[in-house]
């Protein structure tokens, strides 16, 4: 009978489990540290619907400290300081801003807090990327986190600082 109701329950949560998965496009980014960092971690992007859901866990980020998150235009993470990704993915011309409220660009994603140990993990829906099509498609394009707060203002890039770590996001 245990054997049953363990299989039961297994079934069941394997099968509850994959209702909450997305089963649009999907993409990811494996964020390695800039010349001199240690920044790095993993990031995942989830098309459903309209929305992309967007989860990850990244280390070696300043501990209790906010940091910058963008999605820049160029996957190109060669040049060593993160420079070669280019400026904010902005194909409709707006202005810098804060994600989610009023005009921003398409790669204006929300500032990361990291905890007492460096460490983030979050997760975040968006409707202002995509992922596989459409002019805010974000596949081949370049993923940083910056070493400073974005203070979702400063043009064109919200002052966020050196970028610590670089990614291509790549369709998965």
């Amino acid at each position: 009978m245990k054997l049953l109701s363990a299989f039961t329950c297994a079934s069941l949560a394997l099968v509850s489990g994959c209702a909450t998965m997305s089963t649009g496009p999907q993409a990811t980014a494996q964020l390695s540290p800039t010349r001199g960092n240690a920044t790095a971690g993993q990031v995942r992007f989830a098309q459903s619907g309209d929305k992309v859901v967007v989860s990850g866990r990244i280390t070696g980020l300043k501990p209790n400290a906010e940091h910058g998150f963008h999605v820049h235009e160029k996957g190109d993470c060669s040049s060593g300081d993160g420079m070669s990704t280019g400026g904010h993915f902005n194909p409709g011309g707006k202005p810098h801003g804060a994600h989610g409220r009023g005009e921003h660009h398409v790669g204006d994603l929300p500032s990361l807090r990291a905890d007492a140990g460096g460490t983030v993990s979050f997760s975040f829906e968006s409707t202002s990327i995509a992922v596989g099509s459409g002019a805010a498609n974000i596949v081949g394009r370049g993923l940083i986190v910056h070493r400073d707060p974005d203070d979702y203002k400063t043009q064109p890039t919200g002052n966020a600082g050196p970028r610590l770590a670089c990614a291509v996001i790549t369709r998965s």
